[in-house]
């Protein structure tokens, strides 16, 4: 994706089952977990860049003693000086006394991060700040061990309002209105409730406060607790959390659009929000780590036993298909196949473009991210290429040689790297101008391997969300190289309708199919449309989120996918531009063969999997209508 689009985020969790001695013993290490947190949080770095944070629950403590630790950082290396932060402070205990670091149990008393149980969040903040208090893990504090709360996740709700209102109601006064702190309050609220179910019911049995804590331990429910707590959550969500007394749990929201897996043996266990992080951290095959299917529950006790469990009945299963195509990392083996074959599934499309000319046409890709569907493109096109080769030589039997022979061999694709993002560009120039002048040169391109007016350019991107870059940036510089056209293929389909389950695309002005759509309806004079799209939304606003309807689809419904994609390469070319500019999509047929278990494509097709998307498109497009800027959820 050339455009920077950010997504909320990733969580890591670590349940240590065997005593301290043990990993010092087996593995040389008296900080196996944090070590292991540290390097399952490096592995998911992609997925926030924008703070991180790290909890820890030590088991067993006397009265006194710290039990609980939690460091969150928002610089611009958080996961490092994080870790760094937590380091130091060892080091500065082996400075004084080596032996110590070997002491698991004085290390567990007087050293932060020795404990049994690890929570660990990345953040790309999407909406709320990156500000300290805006971090994960969220800490609900108080002086009963089994009432203290940690939660980290990687979640967005849309009905945030009602969810607030939802706490108002149980007698609260919350001061923050984030999904975030209504999430950690709400499943706190349950928590307090069992708690106190529980403490009352040892009361009557005549055992005493000091006593209770114990019995509680032993006696808490987590599962009820998660069920009350997400009766009403509509958005996409894995949350993790951690209880002071030692109890943890990892929930996935009930279509499973944002992602989760989890290990366990004797020694461990461990959920991330990738599975390749967990395959590299513990050196295991494939199929040792699970997916957790949606709407259940990972809980694992103070005891070691862990049990998975629905809190909520599944949905039909949406898996957001962004995360294949884009945010997770592509060492996973099922994410790396399904993105060849989204390059490979774009071959024929792109050869009827050129007109099957390969002589005269290079292929790149921009960025990095798009290597992998470039691979499959490359494969199909070398595939095409040996085909019409062998159809040439049997069509020509007894006819050829060496030099005929030559000249078929040499038509095949033409493989160049044309254009690298220089990542150490930045700028805080504040002109507008400027700023667009250092934008256009944020590429490297390669001189000299295009011919002049003769060749045709053909670029793959993982999407296309706002032609922003493209504008102002990639075809700029591509078509400094002066190539007869250039070709801007996308490996995603026409991103239409806003995300409001945890990517940053919630405004639908901003999108560039969005607003190819309203040109055309423009220019073929079918302004009504978007007058009574705006009529309809509006009718319903203050409809149950239940009742709404995705309204915004009949902007787009007077159009081939084909005619917006020509009005988007359009809108895409700047002034002056000497090239041709032409902009394929991937289709969403293709999209779901190349995809075929992760069907979450509301950003496509606007079929949104929870009612409350039908209610944010739809204040979107209020918003948009009305000139608000403000967020749709």
């Amino acid at each position: 994706m050339s455009e920077q689009i950010k997504h909320e985020c990733g969580i890591a969790l670590i349940r240590l089952l065997k005593p301290p001695e043990y990993y010092l013993g087996k593995y040389g290490s008296s900080i196996y977990g944090l070590q292991k947190l540290h390097l399952l949080m490096q592995k998911q770095h992609n997925r926030g860049q924008d703070g991180a944070g790290i909890a820890c629950v030590k088991f067993d403590l006397a009265p006194g003693l710290k039990y609980i630790d939690r460091i969150r950082s928002n610089s611009s290396t958080p996961i490092k000086d994080i870790f760094n932060s937590v380091y130091e402070k060892l080091i500065e205990v082996s400075n004084h006394n080596r032996k110590r670091l070997n002491d698991v149990n004085w290390l567990k008393e007087n050293a932060g991060f020795t404990g049994e149980l690890f929570l660990g969040h990345l953040r790309y903040g999407t909406f709320g700040g990156d500000t300290i208090k805006n971090l994960h893990p969220m800490l609900r504090f108080n002086n009963w061990k089994t009432r203290n709360l940690i939660v980290a996740g990687n979640f967005n709700m849309t009905n945030n309002d009602e969810l607030f209102d939802t706490l108002v109601e149980l007698g609260q006064y919350p001061v923050e209105t984030s999904d975030t702190v209504t999430v950690l309050e709400k499943i706190g609220h349950f928590l307090d409730e069992e708690n106190e179910r529980l403490y009352r019911k040892l009361k009557k049995q005549g055992i005493s406060k000091y006593e209770a804590t114990e019995h509680i331990i032993k006696n808490l429910k987590i599962l009820p607790i998660l069920k009350e707590s997400a009766k009403n959550w509509d958005g996409g969500y894995v949350i993790g959390g951690l209880l002071g007394h030692g109890d943890a749990f990892v929930m996935r929201d009930p279509a499973g659009i944002r992602p989760a897996f989890y290990y366990a043996d004797d020694e461990i266990v461990v959920a991330t929000s990738e599975r390749p992080v967990i395959q590299t951290a513990f050196n295991l095959k494939y199929d040792q780590v699970k997916e957790l299917e949606p709407g259940k529950a990972l809980i694992i006790k103070k005891d070691g036993s862990y049990t998975i469990d629905y809190f909520t009945d599944p949905q039909p299963l949406k898996a957001c298909s962004f995360e294949r195509i884009y945010f997770s990392r592509g060492t996973d083996r099922d994410i790396y196949l399904e993105r060849k074959n989204l390059g490979k599934f774009l071959g024929p499309a792109i050869l009827e473009k050129i007109d099957y000319d390969l002589k005269n046409t290079i292929f790149s890709y921009i960025p990095n991210t798009a290597s992998v569907a470039f691979q499959g493109l490359v494969e199909y096109l070398n595939d095409f290429s040996a085909q019409q080769i062998i159809k040439k030589i049997l069509h020509q039997q007894g006819k050829l040689s060496k030099e005929r022979l030559d000249v078929l061999f040499s038509i095949k694709p033409r493989i160049e790297t044309i254009a690298v993002k220089d990542a150490k560009l930045r700028t805080f120039i504040t002109n507008d101008s400027a700023r667009d002048d250092l934008v256009a040169h944020i590429y490297d391109i390669t001189y000299g391997v295009v011919r002049k007016n003769s060749d045709t350019l053909v670029i793959l991107d993982d999407s296309i969300v706002r032609g922003t870059t493209l504008k102002q940036s990639i075809i700029k510089i591509l078509d400094r190289l002066e190539p007869k056209k250039i070709v801007i293929v996308s490996s995603a389909p026409q991103i239409r309708y806003p995300d409001c389950y945890g990517i940053d695309m919630a405004k639908l002005g901003d999108f560039i199919a969005f607003k190819a759509a309203i040109c055309l309806l423009k220019e073929t004079h079918q302004e009504h449309i978007i007058n009574e799209v705006y009529a309809k939304t509006k009718a319903q606003e203050h409809f149950p989120k239940e009742e709404m309807m995705n309204y915004v689809k009949l902007i787009y419904k007077p159009f081939l996918p084909e005619q917006i994609s020509q009005k988007i390469a359009e809108l895409v070319t700047f002034s002056g531009i000497k090239a041709k500019v032409e902009i394929i999509y991937q289709n969403i047929e293709n999209l779901h063969s190349a995809i075929p278990k992760h069907r979450g494509d509301w950003y496509f097709t606007g079929d949104y999997p929870t009612p409350g998307g039908n209610k944010v498109v739809s204040r979107s497009f209020i918003n948009y209508i009305e000139g608000k800027s403000g967020r749709a959820y």
